[in-house]
């Protein structure tokens, strides 16, 4: 594997940030979920990334290959798990490094992140779910994840009778932790913003057991293999309060864990042990 490079200047980065910043000033919308995208050359067995992943214990952790690609996601998100009529999802939102011992709660910038999506998730959930049912059972948790902390909450319910797979996807997919809120004004800003197109990252990977139950994570930390190339995709949601070269930074605190596994004789010590360039 060569050394990485990411599509975005830091200064083109922070310019999205800006212009998201911009669009939330304006009331277009209230949280942009912004990420940019790394690459590298890449030779060998894809089936090597998932065996240097695992120590990192992502809960969601899974893989695809096909004929000249892979799909490698060490995703700790749960983006739906339903077992008969309950269902569950788990958005995180809020990054500190593993060794940080500020809590990320205390940070109003964060907590505003991650209240916002919790509500969406409550109001997906709520277009296929018994009224009444939807409640948020684990709020604010902060909790070691794929090598960072992040807060994360669990909103589940009971889906109405008859609710099969199809509506139920209709009704989350994509997972707001990825978009930002509202959720489509959101995804129009990402399309205009980000200039790489998202592939196999942000969407969901995972099981539909042969009962009808599911368990999918948000395909974050997630790696595409590819015509002599590896990709990665990291972000962070972008709200009024955001910082953007503390965005910036948060988005490489969330690769950092993962290119240091596949990495280990690309150090650079300027950027926390792993070799990140811009593209010119």
């Amino acid at each position: 594997m060569g050394a990485w490079e990411r599509t975005w200047t830091p200064a083109q980065h922070a310019g999205a940030i800006a212009q998201a910043r911009a669009a939330i000033g304006r009331g277009d919308v209230y949280q942009v979920n912004l990420v940019q995208h790394l690459r590298a050359p890449f030779r060998g067995d894809p089936a090597g990334v998932e065996r240097a992943l695992a120590p990192l214990g992502a809960e969601f952790a899974a893989a695809m290959h096909g004929d000249g690609w892979s799909i490698v996601s060490a995703t700790p998100e749960l983006f739906l798990r339903t077992r008969g009529d309950r269902v569950w999802t788990m958005p995180i939102k809020g990054t500190r490094p593993a060794d940080s011992t500020e809590p990320i709660a205390a940070s109003g910038k964060d907590r505003a992140e991650h209240v916002m999506i919790v509500d969406l998730e409550r109001n997906d959930l709520g277009r296929v779910c018994v009224p009444g049912s939807v409640r948020v059972s684990t709020f604010l948790e902060e909790r070691p994840m794929a090598g960072v902390r992040h807060l994360v909450s669990t909103v589940e319910g009971r889906l109405r009778p008859g609710v099969g797979l199809a509506e139920l996807l209709r009704s989350t997919f994509p997972g707001g932790s990825v978009t930002g809120a509202p959720k489509l004004a959101a995804i129009e800003h990402i399309a205009r913003l980000e200039p790489v197109g998202r592939g196999a990252s942000m969407g969901a990977i995972g099981r539909v057991h042969p009962n009808g139950d599911l368990d999918l994570g948000l395909t974050i930390r997630t790696f595409a293999i590819a015509a002599g190339e590896i990709h990665l995709w990291v972000g962070g949601g972008i709200v009024w309060d955001s910082d953007a070269a503390e965005e910036v930074e948060e988005s490489l605190v969330k690769a950092r864990p993962l290119l240091r596994r596949l990495s280990a004789g690309a150090r650079d010590p300027s950027d926390g042990g792993v070799r990140i360039a811009a593209r010119a």
